[in-house]
């Protein structure tokens, strides 16, 4: 899928490491690192390990090393750890971070590199996933803070916005044409736009139990929107 052309490409546009084609074989004693958190590379024991910044390659032998362990998401895509950023640049950056870690490059690579390879795919997605929708970056935000948002927390919210939830998903429930089922999904959409600012500025404020109050309402209006694609898939 991806050929040669592609990894051209890439090694012209510097996102594919010079060199890496040529590396040496992976000896017994090196394969026994691959996996652990090293501060030497795993390939050729230099100076390389799980690598933070814009690095992913070992600069000595430029074999692909482990994901940082320590890397949060905003500092893998490039981000500010803040809940206001930049989307338009967040999907550059996962774009970027594909082309150079995706799987398809290292079909012809060491069964090592193949894994870590899946594993930086697999962490890239995460991350993008998470920061772009405001509600999972607002809770993983609050969670490098050390707060935690659990489900069913009903008994700390207050019974007037737990009743507008009710309100809203019975006449969810009780709506049988398309233009009742939009009405119902603009009202839950300004509701999540509102709430969505007040959350920016909470954590401008370094409010952060008030982000959390309103990230926990956006969860219930977060399931209520699910609940709206339901409905609107025909039976």
């Amino acid at each position: 899928m991806w050929g040669g052309r592609t990894g051209a490409l890439l090694r012209v546009s510097g996102l594919w490491p010079a060199g890496v084609l040529g590396r040496r074989p992976l000896s017994c004693n090196a394969a026994s690192l691959a996996g652990r958190n090293s501060p030497q590379c795993w390939n050729c024991g230099g100076p390389g390990g799980p690598m933070r910044g814009h690095g992913f390659f070992c600069p000595q032998c430029r074999a692909l090393q482990p994901p940082d362990p320590t890397r949060d998401y905003f500092s893998l895509m490039d981000c500010n750890r803040a809940f206001r950023i930049d989307t338009a640049k967040l999907q550059t950056r996962y774009q970027e971070l594909q082309r150079l870690v995706h799987p398809d490059f290292f079909s012809q690579r060491s069964q090592t590199e193949k894994d870590f390879s899946e594993k930086h795919s697999t962490l890239v997605n995460d991350a993008y996933k998470t920061l772009l929708a405001p509600l999972s970056r607002g809770l993983y935000l609050l969670k490098l803070h050390g707060l935690e948002t659990p489900e069913g927390t009903d008994d700390e919210m207050d019974r007037q916005f737990l009743m507008e939830i009710m309100e809203i998903n019975e006449k969810l429930a009780e709506a049988q044409s398309e233009a009742a089922i939009k009405e119902i999904e603009s009202i839950v959409r300004a509701k999540q736009k509102e709430l969505t600012d007040n959350v920016s500025r909470a954590f401008e404020q370094d409010d952060l139990e008030k982000a959390k109050e309103m990230l926990t309402k956006m969860r219930y209006f977060s399931n209520t929107e699910e609940k709206i694609k339901l409905k609107k898939i025909p039976l």
